[in-house]
């Protein structure tokens, strides 16, 4: 992710001097940049989400008892595949749909291969959170 990331920002910054120094730019850079972004994003949520390090709205669990936390904990990643899952449903038509359209993202390339991170990563989450959710209620009943 770091190497992905340090392309992107002299990727980005080359078009910046490009464009304001010599009026012109990679024509590709703009679309490619887009798809690095989404790559880098979702990779990043895999491994939060792995982690158990992602964003979290959270009002109750510091009034909470060490058995409530781990029940509420245990309803979020229900609630959080779920959702997950909803999106990766969505996402597979979606490269699907793009695969079987031909659409090109640029020089040719199919864009299903750009997107396809998309069902990947939100899968994963799927998986991960719903793997949680045994282990939350082990740490339930041993505290």
């Amino acid at each position: 992710m770091a190497i992905l990331l340090g392309f992107m920002i002299l990727l980005a910054a080359s078009q910046i001097v490009l464009r304001n120094l010599f009026d012109s730019g990679l024509l590709w850079a703009d679309p490619s940049l887009r798809i690095m972004v989404l790559w880098i994003a979702l990779l990043g949520a895999i491994a939060a989400t792995r982690e158990d390090r992602h964003i979290r709205i959270d009002l109750l669990s510091r009034t909470l008892s060490k058995r409530n936390q781990s029940i509420l904990s245990a309803i979020n990643n229900l609630f959080s595949a779920f959702i997950c899952g909803v999106i990766t449903w969505h996402a597979v038509r979606f490269v699907y749909f793009e695969w079987q359209d031909g659409t090109q993202l640029f020089a040719s390339l199919p864009a299903w291969i750009g997107e396809i991170i998309i069902p990947i990563g939100f899968g994963a989450m799927t998986l991960r959170f719903l793997f949680n959710i045994p282990l939350q209620i082990l740490h339930q009943e041993n505290p």
